[in-house]
């Protein structure tokens, strides 16, 4: 099992605690005074916290009370001397999810004019227990993929060439992919490569308006357009997309059906897609090397 080194843990302490350090004054001096609670000071800080949440990612573990419990505790005391028991750890991490969506925005790669979308499933249930599901009873929808039906949300990705997020929506399971291109490509401008689920006349117009060229596959019974050596190409490559969130759910923790609470859910979403970003190597196309051969 791959656990991070002493240097790769100092790495990522020192990345997030950094970021704290500016980010932590300016988000407490916007938060509102809670009323008749005591501000305690805690035995771990926020960054030693958001530390842990990402860790977990990287580590293989499929279970953070196992992670935190069996490995934390037993191996990283020298790390973390001052370790709080696992239900109070759980109590500390929604005070952190302001940060990680931070930490996470900063993260996020550059758009260079060449953007691939898709969206990937995030059941919290198996579909057998939806009926008896409880604790997304209220916020969970169904929804549909090429596969089957599944319960839970959605997470839609824009990403660049180079591998790296560059926008993420999430919405429930039942929002149909195109709804949320709109909020994912607000801001950019360029190329964006997509499957046939994004096919739309109204949506490839009001992108245009913004600067952006929408190229998808076409249905069988559609007429076909003639497109650039470039763009034949990048459209053929378009699947790498899938070899990213094939890391983000399978290295990463990003869906699994053990959630308590949806605080819990979106650390844990957050942490993954953190994890991702700090990844040192992210599938990539290569582009100045495969782009002048299609060409010529």
């Amino acid at each position: 099992m791959f656990i991070l080194q002493d240097d790769s843990l100092l790495a990522l302490f020192c990345s997030v605690d950094d970021f704290c350090q500016i980010h932590l004054p300016l988000l407490q001096a916007h938060c509102l005074p809670a009323k008749g609670k005591r501000n305690r000071a805690r035995s771990l800080c926020q960054s030693e916290i958001i530390t842990l949440l990402i860790a977990f990612q990287q580590s293989h573990f499929r279970d953070f009370k196992a992670f935190y419990l069996g490995f934390v505790c037993q191996f990283w005391r020298a790390a973390f001397p001052k370790l709080v028991s696992y239900n109070r750890f759980i109590e500390y991490v929604p005070s952190t999810l302001a940060l990680i969506y931070a930490y996470l925005k900063s993260l996020l790669g550059n758009c260079q004019g060449i953007l691939f979308l898709d969206s990937t499933a995030l059941a919290v249930c198996h579909n057998r227990r939806i009926p008896q599901h409880q604790v997304f009873k209220e916020s969970a929808k169904r929804g549909k993929t090429s596969v089957d039906w599944f319960f839970g949300f959605k997470l839609h990705l824009a990403i660049n060439e180079r591998g790296e997020l560059v926008a993420i929506v999430f919405t429930t399971g039942n929002v149909h992919d195109i709804t949320a291109v709109p909020a994912l490509l607000l801001g950019l401008s360029g190329k964006v490569y997509a499957d046939k689920g994004y096919l739309s006349q109204p949506l490839r117009e009001s992108l245009s308006a913004q600067g952006i060229e929408l190229i998808t596959k076409l249905r069988k019974n559609m007429k076909s357009r003639s497109l650039s050596a470039v763009d034949e190409y990048l459209l053929k490559k378009r699947s790498f997309v899938e070899t990213v969130i094939d890391q983000i759910k399978n290295i990463a923790q990003i869906e699994h059906t053990r959630h308590r609470s949806g605080t819990g859910f979106i650390a844990n979403l957050l942490a993954a897609l953190v994890a991702y970003c700090r990844q040192p190597k992210k599938p990539s196309l290569n582009l100045r090397v495969a782009i002048p051969s299609v060409s010529a």
